[in-house]
């Protein structure tokens, strides 16, 4: 990084007040209904909820501390003020030089001692620039992040508050001491009664089309063009439609069983999700961790037929060879950014119930390097294989030939992240995701070469069947 980029984002970075109050709450009866309401609240022109590992649900919102990035450009605010330099094609290093520069050496850190923390989403079409063309990147923003006024952390244990301030902690504290806020059901503040009625309507829009785009992957795999790609649909919600997003969230988290979760407005989106995987896992410790799921089958409400369509599962050539391809790409992603020998195969196709689904599942780890960090594993594994294909490439190019339009946050990332090394980032699937006037779904599924066009349409209806029943929308 240049002189003069590391003096730019280090006033910046001092203009950014830290989360100076803190204080310490009796722990939520229901804390995944207790963050959603939250949101719901509207204390911010920006909020995130992500739920990480171990039901833990976070909290933040603020409107001040951001920073875009584009293929060409990126901007950070804070203070009321506006900081701009260019990418020359290289967003994520821009974007990670940025948040760098928020480490304690660069300004002060909370009064608490803790290091500071962000939250944002990378766009799929980053991709292209960090694997394959980048004239397929296009001029939308890529990746976002912002830096709370307030975060809320839920745990079993406690509530902890973080604010910049008195003023933005009493916000908080008077919401939480709403009688009934920690268990108000807030998907029966909205609630579209024919959403359910409509669910398999909803998930057949394109998939004649989508069938065709299948065919013409399989005839490139056969061709030897590549090996695998995760070719998707989108699905359009009605233009009168209105979505409820944290209504949504809540109702779809208490029917899913996801690797991670969120429900956000944030940088122009709109987005709530049920994530079957993780991107990636980085440790304030170096330790870095990937869960690439491949292989698919309905998961109902029939132990037994659940049990027979898992035997079949695992024994599904097509499905096996699927799956091996994605945690063989992911164990070289790995060793690029690991310390020699460090990287390893922790589970391999174990099964994973997610949703209306059950995946293939297997967990690949390693140690970073001394000279490489979150970030630089995040531009190795991202995006995750199982959202694009083998070789990487290959498949991005071949996602841009048959795939209609981009995918912008569908097979991108939303994360979790802070200045001390840390980053969790979720696969962004099984999401609901709004921009502007418009909302959608998108569903996809992994191509090779013994692949039907049926079989990969109707796993599409199976993973939309983790979001589609549960669309709330508003009346107003």
């Amino acid at each position: 990084m240049s002189t003069g980029s590391r003096n730019l984002w280090e006033a910046w970075a001092r203009s950014v007040p830290p989360l100076a109050c803190t204080s310490t709450r009796e722990p939520c009866h229901d804390p995944a209904a207790t963050a959603t309401s939250l949101a719901r609240a509207g204390l911010a022109g920006q909020y995130v909820v992500y739920e990480s590992e171990g039901g833990v649900w976070h909290f933040a919102a603020g409107s001040d501390v951001s920073v875009t990035a584009d293929a060409t450009g990126i901007t950070a605010r804070a203070a009321g003020r506006t900081w701009t330099s260019r990418t020359r094609r290289r967003p994520l290093t821009a974007f990670a030089a940025a948040l760098d520069a928020l480490s304690p050496v660069s300004a002060p850190p909370d009064e608490s001692g803790e290091e500071r923390r962000f939250y944002g989403w990378a766009a799929f079409e980053l991709a292209h620039l960090l694997h394959a063309d980048p004239a397929t990147a296009g001029d939308q923003p890529l990746l976002h992040a912002m830096v709370p006024s307030v975060e809320v952390t839920l745990t079993a244990d406690s509530t902890v508050v973080r604010a910049v301030d008195e003023a933005w902690a009493r916000k908080v504290a008077d919401l939480l001491a709403e009688p009934g806020r920690s268990s108000r059901p807030a998907e029966q503040t909205f609630h579209d009664e024919a959403a359910r009625d409509r669910t398999e309507d909803v998930i057949a829009v394109g998939t004649a089309a989508y069938g065709r785009a299948v065919t013409r992957t399989v005839r490139d795999i056969r061709a030897g063009l590549l090996e695998k790609a995760v070719v998707s649909r989108r699905v359009p919600l009605p233009a009168e439609a209105r979505p409820d997003f944290p209504a949504t969230y809540l109702a779809g988290r208490r029917a899913n069983t996801p690797a991670r979760s969120y429900v956000l407005d944030l940088g122009g989106y709109r987005a709530a999700g049920f994530s079957p995987e993780t991107v990636l896992e980085v440790g304030d410790d170096g330790r870095v961790s990937t869960q690439p799921l491949a292989g698919t089958r309905a998961l109902g409400a029939d132990p037994a037929e659940n049990e027979r369509r898992r035997v079949e599962l695992l024994s599904d050539p097509k499905e096996i060879h699927e799956h091996a391809v994605s945690v063989r790409l992911a164990w070289d992603e790995m060793a690029a950014v690991c310390r020699p020998g460090s990287v390893v195969v922790e589970e391999f196709m174990s099964v994973r119930p997610r949703g209306s689904v059950q995946h293939l599942a297997s967990r690949v780890t390693g140690r970073l390097r001394p000279d490489a960090g979150p970030w630089d594993a995040f531009a190795s594994l991202f995006p995750a294989i199982t959202a694009t294909g083998v070789s990487k490439r290959a498949a991005l190019q071949a996602l841009a030939r048959h795939e209609e339009g981009p995918r912008g946050l569908y097979g991108g990332a939303v994360f979790r992240g802070s200045t001390g090394g840390a980053l969790d980032a979720a696969l962004v699937l099984r999401t609901l995701i709004g921009a502007g006037d418009e909302a959608w779904l998108r569903a996809g599924a992994g191509v090779t070469a013994q692949s039907s066009p049926d079989r990969e349409t109707e796993e599409t209806c199976e993973k939309l069947r983790s979001v589609a029943p549960y669309l709330r929308f508003s009346l107003t």
